[in-house]
């Protein structure tokens, strides 16, 4: 309740509610942009406007066409200011009304065959880095490494299982399709991902150039599938075409909504064109989470449009991936996956800057331990720990706590020590000193 925010809540409140884009979200909003502009002119919050942010934040996150069609968030759009905690109640309770259908929603279009559900590593770890994180100088030789390497091929295959049984179990189905996080892949991966029944996965074109040892981009070669043949058996892997991708991910959101759907159909036409009646797949792939924050209406007009012209034009077909691959297998043979990612073809963003080197460190120190406890008969002594333990491992390993080092994001940072603490918790340890203490300064 906004009048029992102690001076830390406060504090809280007005460094994390008003993180959404303010130009595309905010700004339409005269009541949240005038609490914007008196957290900036440092003016106090009255309990009033501590309420209004509570509820403005969680509103406006909530997508404009359930603001639209439910009445109740629409009329509390329409009231604007004034709100009272029942309208702030409204609100998260139809947050959870909305999550709920999610699943159920995707379910019901991919048992029509409309769409296709890929799976991801289950916390979204960097698969290669924790295989072996000395694969990062094989993306890039120049990479610093952290003074103790993390080698752990076993939990890079308990991430894939555990994402295959959480997929199965929400959808009666196997996933034939995986998203490898951040698209970083490397060859050491493919035995797993095959072994756990995954067809297909993506990656981004750099990959692909850097796997045939190409010189120059080679369109004849990136759209179509290719074919990753091994002793395990055979994995399908397709790579995205990254201008056509990045255009939708961060250029189309400045443009008119229509201007920027015609642009990409006269990229598509002009593919067309080139190849003629040659049967070519082009793979646009991007991070969902991150586009439609900062496009006009959340997306939603550039994607009606987007979808009204790709079903109109004559030129070409929308597929799922396992639908072209089941009437199009691949025949060009990968011989060795190169590694990397879709952020420069390497694995930067998580590893080599000396703040997240050292991140890693603390977690090789942390799993070396949880080691001698798997080895030993003090994992029966640990009873209900022991499962709580080795969940919390495996959020340790998730990849955003090492992208965010090297820009001073003290969250993160505060967040990865207090799992790395909880951990040695867990596992009936002294939490080190050094966990005490900020990573980067």
């Amino acid at each position: 309740p906004a009048d029992q925010l102690t001076d830390g809540d406060k504090h809280f409140l007005l460094e994390h509610f008003f993180m959404i884009n303010k130009d595309g979200v905010i700004a339409f909003h005269p009541r949240y942009y005038d609490l914007y502009f008196k957290k900036h002119s440092r003016k106090d919050f009255s309990t009033q406007d501590f309420l209004d942010l509570q509820v403005w934040f969680n509103l406006a996150w909530i997508d404009p066409l359930f603001r639209e069609n439910n009445p109740a968030l629409k009329a509390l759009v329409l009231k604007a200011r004034f709100f009272t905690e029942d309208d702030k109640r409204i609100v998260l309770e139809t947050q959870q009304n909305i999550l709920r259908r999610i699943i159920p929603a995707y379910k019901k279009y991919l048992d029509s065959g409309q769409i296709e559900v890929t799976a991801n590593p289950y916390y979204h770890p960097i698969l290669p880095l924790l295989y072996n994180s000395k694969l990062a100088v094989e993306a890039n030789r120049t990479t610093p490494l952290p003074k103790t390497m993390f080698a752990y091929p076993e939990d890079a295959q308990a991430q894939i299982d555990d994402a295959v049984a959480f997929y199965t179990s929400r959808f009666g189905r196997a996933p034939l399709g995986m998203w490898p996080s951040e698209e970083a892949v490397c060859e050491h991966i493919i035995p797993g991902l095959i072994q756990s029944g995954i067809r297909w996965i993506v990656t981004d074109e750099a990959i692909l150039f850097k796997s045939v040892h190409a010189k120059k981009r080679d369109t004849r070669l990136l759209y179509q599938p290719h074919l990753l043949r091994r002793e395990a058996g055979e994995l399908a892997v397709v790579f995205r075409d990254r201008n056509l991708s990045d255009l939708i991910g961060f250029e189309y959101n400045k443009w008119h909504p229509k201007d920027a759907v015609n642009d990409f159909m006269r990229h598509l036409r002009n593919i067309y064109l080139a190849f003629g009646d040659q049967d070519v797949l082009v793979t646009i792939a991007l991070d969902g989470e991150n586009a439609w924050e900062y496009f006009r209406n959340d997306g939603h007009d550039f994607l009606n449009e987007f979808y009204g012209q790709l079903s109109h034009a004559r030129f070409l077909k929308t597929t799922t991936v396992a639908e072209y691959l089941l009437a199009h297998p691949p025949t060009h043979q990968i011989k060795r996956l190169g590694a990397g990612s879709w952020i420069f073809g390497d694995f930067g963003k998580w590893m080599g800057n000396q703040y997240k080197n050292i991140a890693w460190e603390y977690l090789t120190a942390a799993r070396a331990e949880f080691e001698l406890i798997l080895t030993s008969e003090r994992k029966d002594r640990l009873g209900p720990n022991f499962p709580l333990a080795v969940k919390q491992m495996r959020i340790c390993e998730g990849s955003d706590w090492f992208w965010w080092y090297g820009d001073r994001h003290a969250g993160f940072d505060a967040l990865f020590r207090a799992h790395l603490a909880n951990f040695y918790t867990l596992i009936e340890q002294p939490v080190p000193e050094y966990l005490k203490r900020p990573i980067e300064p």
